[in-house]
């Protein structure tokens, strides 16, 4: 058996739906972000305006990150040299959770190498340690956190995107003694939409349900402090467990949780993927630790990613241009077609310097092919102006149009 014949038809698959993934290999300046160094296949380097970053705030290139980041690989060198478990715990560690515990007004907070690792290991585990569990998940919930609910192997529920009389539909017909966790996310990156936290909360509370909330593309940027979309409507007391990332609006890596203390101890204990994995090292922990900070009083940073967002769409309704019409700062513009996504990023990226990567299936329904656009606080007036122009151009050029529109 040609085992490589038959990888490769799978490959082919793709190319011929135009779905194939090719990555763009970009170094960031430092200190002229959203600028990269783009290195096309044959070698050629040219400078491009990146138009699809989660760095939502431009914290990867703050100067008080970078220099927590510098301090701690010249006091405590590269590796963490373990697991949390087996000599990889740093002080940090403490510190940056009794941070995050903090922003979150939550008793407790655990680090994890990666947002879809916390996603994963916490959902997974909570749902095992109930027994008999049911867990609802809205049909947009992330892939991290599906992974954690299939792993955990108990029943799931499946509600409509952010329709609560769908969710109550399906609570009702429930065992009221059944334990049940409720897990959906604040902002949903490739709808661009903000789910009706209070409202969930209400129906939680009414059917007993344990609320399982993911913030990654929210936190840092939403709240006074950053706390994310809870915090910005006071409704942090309302969520049992939320999770997120340093890998967006904090500009770094990692993911973690917050919750009570023995919830959240549980996770500790029990979860595979937080025990059997190599802990973040020191200047990533204390990148973290300082954005975190940072962003708990620093105002400058979201008001300008707002305001960009703002002036993104604005521009975007005055050209006709066919976008999710959400309530958060992600910008998905519609295409409607795979080849056409492809085609519209390629003549973004050779012919004006533009990079946005094309968001095709599985990660959106086929019809739905789009284009994830993030205006950073870092991205200037005419930077976007500039953007929308062309894209209004290529869309008419292109008879984009005829595709499906949002």
């Amino acid at each position: 058996m040609d085992y490589n014949h038959i990888f490769a038809g799978k490959v082919e698959t793709l190319r011929e739906e135009g779905r194939y993934r090719v990555f763009a290999p970009l170094e960031r300046i430092c200190g002229n972000f959203p600028r990269a160094i783009y290195t096309s296949p044959t070698g050629n380097r040219k400078e491009v305006t990146v138009w699809c970053s989660n760095d939502y705030l431009g914290m990867g290139q703050n100067r008080t990150v970078l220099d927590a980041m510098h301090n701690a690989l010249d006091l405590y060198g590269s590796g963490a040299g373990g697991t949390r478990n087996i000599s990889g715990t740093h002080k940090l560690h403490v510190d940056l959770e009794t941070s995050l515990a903090d922003l979150h007004n939550k008793e407790s907070a655990l680090v994890f190498s990666s947002g879809y690792v916390a996603n994963e290991g916490a959902l997974s585990t909570l749902l095992k340690l109930l027994g008999n569990a049911i867990v609802f998940s809205d049909a947009m919930n992330h892939a991290s956190m599906i992974h954690g609910m299939k792993s955990s192997g108990v029943e799931k529920r499946v509600f409509r995107h952010n329709d609560l009389e769908h969710l109550e539909e399906l609570l009702k017909a429930e065992d009221p003694n059944r334990p049940k966790i409720i897990a959906f996310e604040s902002v949903y990156s490739m709808e661009g939409d903000i789910a009706p936290i209070e409202q969930i909360c209400e129906l939680a509370d009414k059917y007993n349900c344990f609320t399982y909330l993911d913030e990654v593309h929210a936190v840092g940027l939403y709240g006074p402090r950053g706390g994310g979309v809870a915090e910005e409507r006071g409704l942090l007391d309302r969520i049992d467990m939320i999770e997120g990332t340093f890998g967006k609006a904090y500009g770094l890596m990692g993911g973690f949780i917050t919750g009570k203390t023995a919830t959240v101890d549980a996770v500790r204990s029990y979860a595979s993927g937080f025990i059997f994995t190599t802990s973040l090292p020191p200047a990533v922990l204390a990148g973290a630790l300082a954005s975190v900070e940072y962003l708990k009083t620093s105002q400058i940073e979201r008001m300008r990613a707002k305001r960009n967002a703002a002036n993104l769409k604005s521009l975007l309704d005055q050209n006709r241009l066919p976008y999710m019409q959400g309530e958060s700062h992600i910008v998905p513009l519609i295409i409607g077609d795979a080849t056409c996504c492809k085609m519209v990023t390629d003549i973004l990226l050779d012919h004006h310097n533009i990079y946005v990567q094309p968001i095709n299936y599985p990660t959106v329904p086929r019809g739905a092919e789009r284009m994830r656009l993030t205006a950073t606080a870092a991205h200037s007036q005419q930077d976007i102006e500039n953007f929308v122009n062309i894209l209004r151009d290529l869309y008419s050029a292109n008879h984009i149009y005829n595709f499906k529109r949002a």
